[in-house]
């Protein structure tokens, strides 16, 4: 009789064995299977998809999803509901606060077998759908980037510490793939953004003049040295009839692709009103109306437009609120050319004043944005107009170009190690001596 019953619970034993064993073998496969289903994808969709579905038929769910949190640290609570898998008819569910923040607290896995009478949640008040769930964290270098949750065994039956122990090995081996799934798709994004930013610098490239005119009896020059892959100044010279010249130079509000975008559209606004032969202050007066019309009532541009008549040396001018250029002659005076005019795209009616100076031979107009006189050192002090204004009475007898270097050069000079914070541009017309 002692050993009948020794051999029945041998036997029993041996049964329980056999399915701890049949067990770990179906485990081993379901993490084999997952391993090879979401090693080689590189979309984050994808590999949580396949992670929830392999998870449902693991611990025999009916419902799953992977919540991402919010990687901001001054958002510790907000989430992304990035993928839900459901083999029931029914509305999916979501990861509540308190969950999160248990999660957020413990980073452990959680089973839930009767939620309305569980006192780690009172007061929580449940979907009456949820009958049981098990959550699993998924952790990175002990960092929660997401939770595995899935609801209501198919079976009415509990989760159990198998479903709980293998859930959390699942989330274990997923979470480093779905967090570098999730790092490829910023890598591509973020590629995406700075080919199309490329693009953009390229085009506005060919905004800007690529080779200057010549004018006979006349050195012209020009530049554009953006502070960010595309910039908000522009400038241009425009031929118009009778040997006359438009000579332009604008700074829009701001830096990068908005500021390169309004400065497309009032480049073409002016090429156009200048080729139809409009004096600066009516050019000024209707682009102005233009941009009141299109433009946000926080954007602007200062705008400086000069009409050169080549033969005589007249410069007939209008400035729209922008740093006033100086017209430098021979014997080294520095004159400013302001007509108070009021920034472009403010004011829906304006009146645009203008003046006009006569450029004699040796003398000089030197149009710049204030990038140039704004340019700040180290101890965060300017460039400043003053020593602007010594450094062209000090190079006044240079070429157009040696001007535009100088100026350049001393730019540079000053800021030293500082980044450059302004677009920084410059045209410089000096009739020959």
């Amino acid at each position: 009789m002692v050993l009948r019953l020794a051999e029945v619970s041998e036997v029993s034993a041996l049964e329980r064995e056999n399915r701890r064993l049949s067990r770990v073998v179906q485990e081993l496969s379901i993490l084999n299977d997952l391993a090879r289903a979401i090693g080689a994808s590189l979309n984050s969709q994808d590999v949580m998809h396949t992670i929830i579905a392999r998870s449902l038929r693991a611990v025999d769910a009916e419902q799953g999803v992977i919540t991402l949190v919010h990687r901001d640290p001054s958002h510790p609570t907000d989430t992304l509901v990035r993928a839900m898998v459901t083999s029931a008819r029914s509305r999916a569910f979501h990861i509540t606060d308190a969950l999160l923040g248990w999660m957020q607290l413990n980073k452990t896995p959680l089973v839930v077998n009767d939620p309305t009478s569980d006192d780690r949640f009172s007061g929580v008040v449940w979907d009456d759908r949820i009958v049981t769930l098990l959550c699993v964290p998924l952790l990175v270098k002990t960092e929660l980037t997401g939770i595995l949750a899935v609801y209501n065994k198919k079976s009415k039956q509990h989760f159990d510490a198998d479903d709980q122990r293998l859930l959390a090995i699942i989330a274990s081996q997923s979470a480093q793939i779905i967090e570098a799934a999730r790092l490829y798709e910023e890598e591509r994004a973020l590629a995406r953004v700075l080919h199309q930013i490329a693009l953009a610098a390229e085009i506005q490239q060919h905004l800007l003049p690529s080779k200057l005119p010549t004018i006979p009896g006349y050195q012209l020059t020009g530049t554009s040295l953006a502070a960010e892959l595309v910039g908000g100044d522009y400038f241009d010279i425009i031929p118009m009839r009778g040997r006359k010249w438009s000579i332009c130079l604008g700074d829009v509000s701001g830096k990068g692709i908005p500021a390169s975008l309004l400065m497309s559209n009032v480049q073409a606004m002016i090429r156009l009103l200048a080729r139809m032969d409009i004096p600066p202050c009516e050019s000024l007066r209707r682009a102005n109306e233009l941009l009141v019309e299109c433009t946000p009532a926080h954007k602007f541009v200062t705008f400086f437009m000069a009409v050169l008549t080549a033969d005589t040396g007249e410069l007939e001018f209008c400035n729209a609120g922008h740093n006033p250029p100086f017209h430098v002659t021979a014997s080294g005076e520095c004159h400013p050319l302001a007509t108070k005019g009021a920034v472009l795209g403010m004011l829906r009616e304006f009146a645009y004043k203008g003046g006009a100076v006569d450029l004699q031979p040796g003398d000089s107009l030197v149009i710049y944005s204030d990038g140039v006189t704004e340019a700040l050192d180290e101890y965060e002090d300017e460039f400043g107009e003053a020593r602007l204004v010594a450094l062209l009475k000090e190079c006044r007898a240079g070429s157009a170009s040696q001007i535009q270097d100088a100026i350049i050069a001393a730019v540079r000079a000053h800021a030293g190690k500082h980044p450059q914070s302004d677009d920084v541009t410059l045209v410089v017309l000096k009739r020959e001596p």
